[in-house]
């Protein structure tokens, strides 16, 4: 075992399997460091050098989560996919860590969090957050802003994005920036113990400058349309989803909308050494990102 590794500990990670938590996964594996990877389905795990996997049943079960962590010092705690009980889960999986001996959370929280954030689940975030705070343990928030690779999401297949965002602003970030990220503070040995950093790209754009990146590379006409509110919940409704996921969806919108993602922050290039992914530098890398939206 080496120097850095005795003092940093076993590092666990609860979203091995996912989209955040296995680039951070295989960043400390190329840095030879012990980590235990906890997933629900261990066919899912990455196979990876210096790494040990722990199955759960979800976050909601203590005990499973408790014997996942025990002798785990430093814990990477990604959020669930969204759930009506969403907060509660985390608080039933914090408190289990906390119960197994973890003495550091890093958590994968978003850039608005707030209790009156307009968002419903940066509210979340921020409940969260503070029932981190109520442990006493020692931790750090990672605010990260919207995720670049879901953007090409929001555009319809007529080309349009719709949603009642007016002309609200957002900088939005790469999962690999925010993995880098995660990677450098779980790998500082407390040195970023007590902070909370937001965590975005490095310009911030509006809905119509998103459409004209998209319309750029694919050649094809996008548009951004600012929907009215009562449209806004009508469009979403239709798709059977429950109220509180609907809600969710149009107070994406409203965030924007509201001016709570317009912030552009340096956490990137000053924890990771390189400047942050902008849209176009990952629409010229991701060719793959907008097939989808190739006129046919």
């Amino acid at each position: 075992m080496g120097i850095q590794e005795a003092a940093l500990g076993l590092i666990g990670n609860t979203d091995a399997s996912g989209q955040v938590g296995r680039r951070v996964a295989q960043r400390l594996a190329r840095q030879g460091l012990r980590q235990r990877l906890l997933v629900q389905d261990r066919s899912q795990a990455p196979e990876l050098p210096q790494s040990e996997v722990a199955t759960i049943s979800g976050y909601g079960d203590t005990e499973s989560m408790r014997k996942a962590v025990a002798g785990v010092d430093t814990l990477l705690l990604v959020p669930i996919k969204e759930h009506p009980e969403r907060v509660r889960l985390h608080q039933t999986a914090i408190d289990a860590a906390v119960a197994a001996g973890v003495r550091r959370i890093v958590y994968s929280s978003f850039l608005a969090a707030a209790p009156d954030a307009t968002f419903t689940f940066a509210r979340h975030h921020y409940a969260t957050e503070q029932h981190i705070r109520s442990t006493g343990v020692a931790f750090t928030f990672l605010r990260g802003s919207a995720f670049l690779e879901v953007l090409r999401w929001i555009i319809g297949d007529d080309g349009v994005i719709r949603g009642p965002a007016g002309d609200g602003r957002l900088a939005p970030v790469a999962r690999d920036d925010l993995a880098e990220v995660a990677a450098a503070v779980l790998t500082a040995d407390g040195a970023h113990d007590g902070q909370t950093y937001a965590v975005t790209g490095p310009e911030s754009l509006s809905l119509q400058q998103l459409a004209e990146a998209f319309a750029l590379v694919t050649g094809r006409p996008i548009s951004y349309v600012d929907e009215p509110l009562e449209q806004a919940w009508a469009s979403r409704r239709t798709s059977g989803a429950p109220d509180w996921q609907v809600e969710a969806w149009v107070t994406t919108y409203l965030q924007i909308a509201n001016g709570e993602l317009d912030l552009i922050s340096d956490t990137v290039p000053r924890l990771t050494g390189h400047p942050a992914m902008s849209l176009a530098g990952y629409l010229a890398a991701h060719p793959e990102s907008y097939q989808h939206l190739l006129p046919s």
